[in-house]
């Protein structure tokens, strides 16, 4: 929860190559205090099998960068093995076996007492991202 001295951090993701929720991803998230400041680590989680990480650590006070990095590859390797497993004459990537994307880093400015939600939208080749509510 935010205060007027701090702000908060929420997230998601989907994996729209799929349209549901992507489960399993780390999450792991990093403050600092002005541009030229040192980041630091805050801490981390999963994505839920609601694609959700619900137990961020708390920002801070004076916090005016966010970092949030996904570990998007482990999640894209066990999602092919799934996919191959459940067709058996799928193959397991169509294409080299590597993941475009094996992380992906969001930064952003924050403001005390604001809530920030930052959903991911995910598939293999792409990603967005955007403020949500």
């Amino acid at each position: 929860m935010s205060t007027s001295t701090t702000a908060s951090v929420s997230t998601h993701i989907l994996d729209t190559s799929i349209g549901r929720p992507a489960e399993g991803v780390a999450v792991h998230l990093s403050a600092r205090s002005g541009r030229e400041a040192d980041w630091q680590a805050l801490g981390g989680s999963a994505t839920d099998a609601d694609g959700r990480c619900k137990d961020l650590p708390a920002l801070p006070e004076g916090t005016t960068h966010v970092r949030l990095d996904f570990a998007v590859e482990p999640y894209f390797e066990n999602s092919a093995k799934k996919q191959a497993d459940a067709q058996q004459d799928a193959p397991a990537n169509r294409d080299s076996g590597a993941v475009f994307f094996p992380e992906v880093a969001i930064t952003f400015a924050v403001v005390p007492g604001e809530h920030y939600h930052v959903p991911l939208l995910l598939n293999p080749f792409g990603y967005s991202v955007y403020r949500g509510s």
